[in-house]
């Protein structure tokens, strides 16, 4: 049996026909960039998400470049992240002019320890950026309350985190900006790349207007430098038609995790993702932990079912990084978690069977 990581098509049955409308509609409209669809995107996209505004753009890194320029985050400021996540979170500080400050991870949720925090904050320090990482929300609660201590700014990295709640409210408004990416591997993905930035401040809403657009939200009227971060017209409309059908793939996807956790609860080799009381996760990736990472890894693949790691290296250890002067040992959580990730197949379409598959061979190669 073949288990793929990840199988787009299996998709594409269910949405196909009224992508192609759209398009149609599109290509006869001759408007490709910002019109009706990113407009529809934009309205439909904080309503998921119970937020005031929502700003299509071209891809999850420019949504956190601009997140933090929104916020007047630049040149001298510091901003504290996570030191186990993809790269564009900090990448979004870099480019703004910031410094990204990296804190250790929680082992049991892979997010941002909210412990380490405060012993990072210095006068210099601007905002934290929490990442819901693999769909698991930050503790929200303790990252806002430290920030409203130390007066701080909240930025969610919100990128693998679609329709994800904490303490029953949606992440992407339980700080003053987020943002989210729409790379097509996503829970929500586009048939190629998109980004969004949400927040409930209309002073942030019209700057990340006019910093997608030249630094205009009226053409030639230029009160910015601003950039081109402007959405498609076709990713938008495949994004507004999978936005009728994500809570059911959520629920999808949340029903295969929790498959994996029934076949895997009793092997002592293997750790399942550990998920907070009071949030929803909706498992943009379902990421385990076993010290035999690579062999595992390795094995399955020799059986057809392919996985991936997320993330081999810590941001801290990484060359982009090196000049900020961290070393191994610096972060031991997040190396640690480097070292033992591996993410099994997950989408919607997974079927229990192919579930089954991958669960016995992983107990095939512990008996082994």
């Amino acid at each position: 049996m073949e288990v793929p990581f990840l199988d787009l098509k299996a998709q594409f049955p269910q949405i196909r026909e009224e992508i192609e409308q759209r398009f149609k509609r599109i290509i006869d409209n001759t408007a490709f960039v910002c019109g009706k669809e990113a407009k529809e995107f934009e309205e439909r996209f904080s309503e998921l998400h119970d937020v005031t505004y929502a700003v299509g753009l071209s891809s999850g890194t420019d949504a956190n470049h601009l997140a933090l320029l929104c916020c007047d985050i630049g040149d001298g400021d510091e901003v504290i992240v996570p030191a186990f996540t993809f790269i564009a979170t900090a990448e979004g500080i870099s480019h703004s002019g910031a410094k990204p400050v990296f804190v250790d991870v929680d082992e049991k949720t892979f997010t941002i320890d909210v412990k380490k925090i405060e012993g990072s904050i210095t006068s210099k320090t601007k905002a934290i950026n929490p990442v819901h990482l693999f769909g698991q929300p930050a503790d929200m609660d303790r990252i806002n309350k430290i920030a409203k201590k130390h007066g701080l700014l909240v930025i969610e990295d919100s990128a693998q985190a679609h329709c994800a709640e904490y303490r029953g409210e949606r992440v992407g408004g339980i700080s003053k900006a987020a943002a989210w990416s729409f790379y097509p591997g996503k829970n929500l993905g586009a048939w190629g790349e998109a980004g969004a930035l949400t927040t409930d401040d209309e002073d942030i809403y019209h700057k990340a207007l006019k910093l997608r657009d030249h630094g205009s939200e009226k053409k030639y009227f230029h009160d910015l430098i601003g950039f081109n971060y402007r959405m498609s017209e076709f990713q938008a409309a495949v994004l507004n038609v999978k936005m009728k059908y994500i809570e059911e793939w959520t629920e999808k996807r949340r029903l295969n995790a929790y498959r994996y956790d029934q076949r895997l609860k009793g092997m002592d080799e293997v750790v399942t993702p550990l998920v907070l009381d009071g949030v929803r996760h909706v498992y943009h990736l379902y990421v385990i932990r076993t010290k035999e990472r690579d062999d595992l890894q390795e094995y399955l693949k020799e059986h057809g079912i392919w996985t991936g790691l997320h993330y081999p290296f810590p941001l801290h250890l990484t060359k982009a990084y090196s000049h900020l002067g961290y070393e191994e040992g610096d972060f031991p959580r997040a190396e640690k978690a480097a070292d033992e990730v591996l993410s099994l197949p997950m989408f919607a379409e997974l079927k229990e069977e192919q579930i089954d598959y991958v669960y016995e061979k992983i107990k095939d190669f512990y008996k082994k």
